[in-house]
């Protein structure tokens, strides 16, 4: 409290002394960036500057440029008006960013490559997203974004945001605290919109509170301390606002004519026109109403929901989508020039991995991380010169991981997939120095799945390599005593009642790479387990693990410690997501249900949801978060349930011609992959 005293004081002579300074004049139009910072000093965060800051540290009075084809990109977005100036459009204090190397230049397209809607897909999106809060590029540090400030209270109990006065949506109506409101209270905790929350949503279970104090001004009531919800915010896909401006004529519990809006737009209901809009989910590549209702679109309103992003949907086709710079955009470059520099961003979707290669090499993209194995780098290296592109080779966050259905409808493969011992047999079956040689050049490290990736320090060194020995004469004991075994002498096991075992791998490139699956496919053989293996779209993976299908579960996961500080759906069953590993559905819907659904998971399932629990409602390194975060780690790790192999580097790719391109940190979808890397400030020199 002492501490917080002696800042509020600082910064209210701050405040003073800066409002009393005589700016020398207009800032000069070459603008500071990290490279050639022009005489300007960093200020409170490295990449970016609130605008009164930077005024005071250039010492001269900021104006505003805008892009000089804005009139005809925001034609494009359909039901915007004509625009006022850029001064009008832009909040009363924009953030201010500082790019890496350069000011840029406005126009061009800038092309990605998806593998289809919904799939693939992070890159893109994160180009363009933005939330309350970010991590910066130091991937320690959050900073606001949308969010001018934010303040805790002692205990972690209340989180108080400070909105951008001025701020406007796309269309160029106000940005409230009432949109965060209604994104909390009538959209994620509805049940007519989501069956059920998402776990970072909840505080232990339970739902927070959201207070609006006055338009800018927004207060989040937890249930218990939670200090993680910040990195939440600050890395989520599913932003903490909403238009409310416009979806609230759609809601029936707040609009009373919401159904007779929605049918004179031609949809069924006002919850047909949410869904049509927003969707269920909050993941913000939802299909639009220009992909969803083709038939509507020239009578709605808007084309997709007004946005905050940098960029605004302006076509939605199962070929891919195109999308318009946001002539409200909230940031703006130290030259005073309104960000994004570029004009159009082009999707297309493609599902096979070797025409999806040979696009890269051929330099037709101008960005690509995900579905980027390691496999394929000596083919992209190779092509980089003549390409004229770029290859990064960074660390990641996540692996790849191996998972059994252990509430898999075949009752004689659940017993099998939920005893333990099958999982230890087939995880010490594994000889990870050769997945490590032939799939990953010998440039990963050997380590088992412990929740968190990086493993934290309190995590011990033993459980770090728990089952990760190569003993196939330990395995087949194992799978021995589990029950299977080769009874009619074909060199594969049978279930213990005797029926033929076999086993399946679905994989998604976005996900793993083909060569490990493979290896992985062929050691479980080598043992007696029949397996085989397919390569299927990240749609058709999707598919049946919704389903509760699959046998195995097979995608790349790992959640650093600030990210598992706010989520916890590793430690929670069914331990992942729709877009990575759900091995414990039913046991999910047993708890969910109170035992009405589903089917009842083992103890330590009730264990460690309410050991994450506790470790999230302590600020991270201190003496409690460590001690409850080995326990949870060191639990599930022990029980062999995710099955990690080998912690390899991931590419990163970009043409040169993209400038302000930073060199990341980790190619990793847990800091959603350029989120923190600004890529607002990215231009095309062609």
């Amino acid at each position: 409290m002492f501490k917080k005293l002696i800042l509020a004081v600082v910064f209210s002579l701050a405040t003073i002394s800066w409002s009393s300074f005589s700016f020398a004049g207009p800032c000069a139009g070459n603008g500071s960036t990290q490279s050639s910072p022009n005489g300007v000093d960093a200020g409170q965060y490295t990449q970016q500057y609130e605008l009164d800051e930077f005024e005071q540290l250039a010492g001269c009075e900021m104006q505003f440029k805008e892009n000089p084809n804005i009139a005809s990109i925001n034609a494009s977005i359909q039901g915007n008006k004509a625009l006022p100036s850029v001064g009008d459009r832009l909040p009363d204090e924009p953030l201010v960013v500082r790019p890496y190397d350069s000011i840029g230049s406005y126009g061009g397209t800038i092309n990605f490559l998806s593998n289809a809607t919904e799939a693939g897909t992070s890159d893109m999106l994160s180009t363009r997203h933005v939330n309350l809060l970010r991590f910066a590029d130091d991937l320690t540090t959050i900073v606001p974004n949308v969010a001018k400030s934010f303040e805790w209270n002692d205990d972690f109990t209340t989180l108080t945001f400070t909105l951008r006065k001025g701020h406007k949506w796309s269309n160029g109506e106000p940005f409230t605290a009432r949109d965060v409101e209604f994104w909390y209270e009538d959209l994620m905790m509805n049940t007519n919109i989501r069956e059920k929350p998402y776990p970072y949503l909840l505080v232990g279970g339970e739902p927070m509170t959201v207070d609006v104090l006055d338009d800018t001004t927004v207060r989040f009531n937890l249930p218990s301390p939670f200090p993680g919800l910040l990195a939440t915010l600050a890395t989520s896909y599913n932003q903490a606002f909403m238009p409310s401006h416009f979806l609230e004529q759609f809601h029936p519990e707040i609009d009373s004519n919401a159904d007779a809006n929605a049918q004179a737009l031609g949809f069924a209901d006002g919850w047909d026109a949410l869904a049509a809009y927003y969707g269920n989910s909050g993941w913000t590549d939802t299909p639009t109403p220009l992909l969803r209702n083709p038939e509507l679109v020239d009578g709605l309103p808007y084309a997709a929901y007004p946005s905050l992003e940098a960029y605004m949907t302006i076509e939605d086709t199962t070929e891919g989508r195109v999308y318009a710079a946001n002539p409200y955009f909230f940031q703006v470059d130290t030259a005073g020039n309104q960000l994004p520099y570029i004009d159009y961003q082009n999707e297309r979707y493609i599902n096979e991995n070797e025409i999806r290669l040979l696009k890269l090499v051929n330099g037709e993209v101008d960005y690509k991380s995900q579905s980027v194995q390691l496999e394929s780098a000596p083919q992209l290296l190779d092509g980089a010169e003549s390409g004229g592109y770029n290859l990064q080779i960074n660390p990641g966050c996540g692996a790849a991981l191996f998972s059994f259905n252990v509430t898999h409808p075949d009752l004689e493969k659940r017993k099998v997939y939920g005893d333990i011992r099958f999982r230890q047999a087939m995880s010490i079956a594994l000889d990870r120095n050769e997945i490590n040689d032939v799939a990953y050049y010998g440039m990963g490290v050997v380590e088992q799945f412990t929740g968190m990736s990086p493993a934290p320090d309190f995590v011990p060194e033993a459980i770090k390599m728990h089952m990760t020995q190569f003993d196939p004469d330990g395995a087949n004991a194992l799978l021995d005593e589990v029950g299977l075994k080769d009874v009619d002498g074909d060199g594969f096991r049978e279930l213990p009642n005797g029926e033929p075992f076999a086993m399946n791998i679905d994989y998604a490139t976005q996900g793993i790479g083909g060569v490990e699956v493979e290896l992985v496919a062929r050691m479980w053989n080598d043992v007696g387990v029949k397996t085989s293996f397919k390569e299927v779209t990240p749609d058709e993976y999707r598919g049946s693990q919704s389903s509760n299908a699959l046998d195995v579960h097979a995608w790349d996961k790992g959640q650093p410690l600030a990210i598992i500080a706010g989520d916890p759906e590793t430690f929670k069953a069914p331990f992942g997501n729709y877009f990575n590993h759900t091995q414990g559905m039913l046991w999910a819907a047993y708890i969910d249900s109170n035992g009405d659904e589903g089917v009842e998971p083992p103890q330590w399932v009730y264990d460690l949801s309410d050991g994450i629990d506790k470790f999230q409602s302590y600020a991270l390194g201190t003496a409690e978060s460590n001690e409850w975060g080995e326990k949870i780690t060191t639990m599930l790790t022990e029980q062999t349930l995710l099955i990690g192999t080998v912690k390899a580097p991931f590419p990163t790719y970009h043409r040169n011609a993209l400038k302000n391109f930073a060199q990341f940190k980790t190619t990793s979808y847990e800091y959603y992959r350029t989120y923190p890397y600004l890529a607002t400030q990215w231009w095309l020199d062609e």
